[in-house]
């Protein structure tokens, strides 16, 4: 475990506060007149979910968090619950919660591998890629004169997801989405 100085708990950071792996999600070093300078730092708790504000002086270090990561493959979503297993292993099969996972797995293909983060022995969170390609399943058709360059209807993507499009997608077509945002892209692949 790797101890961090005040200065070097920077963005992305993972470190251990209140006894529980948290992510450094702001941090800004600045020194206010006379005084010595300080860290303000946000964090985001991955056990219990919480935000905390927390200054650090100069004088004050962090631990770093003994984060593995690991890659698992996505199996189904079954009653708010997504499946997952080791690579290779299916037998060998765990359940994930939708709050874990968060709204990315709406976007998320069967045998589609992501990557873990492991603390203690227990997933704490999933890295799911920023943009996927996938299959537009069901989408009505273009109504005439409406083809103003902001024109945009809803889709149904193959895994279930509904998102907005530009009205020239149509069934078949493959798309590029961004799923932090949940918005469509780009077209890769015209039916």
């Amino acid at each position: 475990m790797a101890v961090l100085a005040y200065n070097e708990i920077t963005l992305k950071k993972f470190i251990v506060f209140n006894n529980e792996p948290c992510l450094v999600v702001a941090s800004h070093v600045f020194r206010k007149q006379q005084r010595k300078p300080v860290n303000i730092t946000k964090l985001k708790g991955f056990v219990s979910g919480r935000t905390y504000e927390q200054t650090f002086h100069q004088n004050e270090t962090a631990n770093e968090a003994d984060l593995e990561r690991t890659t698992i493959e996505y199996i189904y979503e079954n009653r708010g619950e997504y499946w997952f297993c080791p690579i290779g292993k299916p037998a060998e099969r765990f359940a994930l919660s939708p709050e874990l996972v968060g709204d990315q797995g709406h976007f998320l293909k069967p045998k589609s591998e992501i990557e873990a983060l492991v603390y203690d022995e227990k997933i704490i969170g999933v890295t799911i890629p920023i943009k996927v390609d996938l299959v537009v399943k069901h989408a009505d058709p273009a109504v005439k004169g409406n083809t103003s360059s902001s024109a945009t209807k809803e889709v149904t993507l193959e895994t279930g997801a509904h998102i907005h499009v530009p009205m020239f997608i149509n069934e078949g077509d493959v798309i590029r989405v961004n799923t932090e945002l949940g918005e469509y892209t780009e077209r890769v692949d015209k039916a």
